[in-house]
């Protein structure tokens, strides 16, 4: 595979660029921008700049609003609730946490709800600022049905992923967890369709409830829960959270987050930000750093958050491999 390596800066220009040229507002584009940026650093390039295209095709189609403007309302004292307008996610949420990190500090704990979304990028993206803020950070994000329920082969709830971010004295998470209800995210899936590569067994299931090993095979059929009905379990949390109680879409009826169909998905994100200071009596660093050492004292042993860590640090330095094939997609939109 022909790569060409681009700087974090070089990677949040070229998504800037593409997404206003799409018909994107700058002040809908930047934020998408730059967590494009962070998300490449963290080695997540499934959701990066080869995520780009279909953003730019989805604001020509009307999938999504480029030039939306997110409505924000605080019906309880500490409950933020923001209106997407069928918008990109990211400043949606730029705009909730605006809000919802001093109301966290202040009250102790507080929620956002935000509904008419759409896909939100790498979920821990979000936690993890939370986290920066010193707070506990929970979020949860749902998709189009994409997972069957356990016993059944027609899907009811999409990978739904989760999210935990735990803040550390640097300023940084101390540990983050990132995971989706199903064993690798759709979009890898979506990545191997579109680079004609098999994908592994256990990653996809046709339509009759079996493995495969064909990507499209498996975007026609259902994503394979982790863990089994665990992981059913986990997707239908999340959808609880995420569109429930929050009001959008239930992945039963959001459109799909690839092709041209269906108009604006309309799913929904939630988040909890929880101050620690006030639950734990002073003690949830000290608590903290004994979780933390258990697992660093053991050889080998690691911390969800590592990877992406590393990654992020090697590549402010060094910049990131970005496909050749991709960039040159990027920039026929220019």
């Amino acid at each position: 595979m022909d790569t060409r390596t681009l700087t974090l800066t070089e990677i949040e220009d070229l998504a800037f660029r593409a997404l206003v040229a799409a018909g994107t507002s700058e002040t809908n584009a930047r934020p998408l921008a730059t967590a494009t940026a962070a998300t490449e650093a963290d080695g997540v390039a499934s959701h990066g700049l080869a995520y780009i295209p279909i953003y730019c095709e989805h604001v020509q189609c009307g999938k999504v609003d480029g030039q939306a403007t997110p409505v924000l309302t605080q019906p309880r004292p500490a409950v933020v609730k923001v209106d997407a307008a069928t918008g990109f996610a990211h400043p949606a949420i730029d705009a909730g946490f605006e809000r919802l990190i001093p109301l966290a500090r202040e009250q102790g704990i507080a929620a956002l709800a935000i509904e008419n979304s759409y896909n939100c990028g790498v979920l821990g993206y979000h936690t993890f600022r939370l986290a920066q803020a010193g707070l506990l950070g929970l979020g949860f994000t749902n998709a189009p049905a994409s997972i069957a329920p356990s016993g059944g082969s027609k899907p009811v709830v999409g990978t739904n992923p989760f999210s935990v971010a735990a803040p550390a004295a640097d300023g940084q998470p101390e540990i983050l967890i990132d995971q989706s209800a199903s064993t690798i995210a759709k979009s890898e899936v979506m990545k191997h369709a579109r680079e004609g590569k098999p994908i592994p067994v256990g990653w996809a299931l046709d339509r009759d409830g079996n493995p495969t090993t064909d990507p499209e095979v498996g975007l026609q059929g259902s994503m394979a829960p982790s863990g089994g009905y665990k992981g059913v379990g986990i997707a239908l949390l999340t959808e609880i959270m995420a569109a429930a109680m929050t009001g959008a879409t239930l992945g039963i009826h959001a459109s799909p987050f690839s092709g041209t169909a269906g108009g604006p998905p309309r799913t929904g994100q939630f988040f909890i930000a929880i101050d620690p200071a006030a639950t734990s009596g002073g003690l949830f660093a000290d608590r903290m750093g004994d979780l933390v050492a258990a697992i660093r004292d053991q050889d080998g042993a690691h911390l969800p958050g590592d990877g992406r860590g590393g990654k992020r640090r090697t590549a402010a330095a060094s910049g990131v491999a970005i496909n050749v094939a991709t960039l040159e997609r990027i920039e026929a939109l220019l």
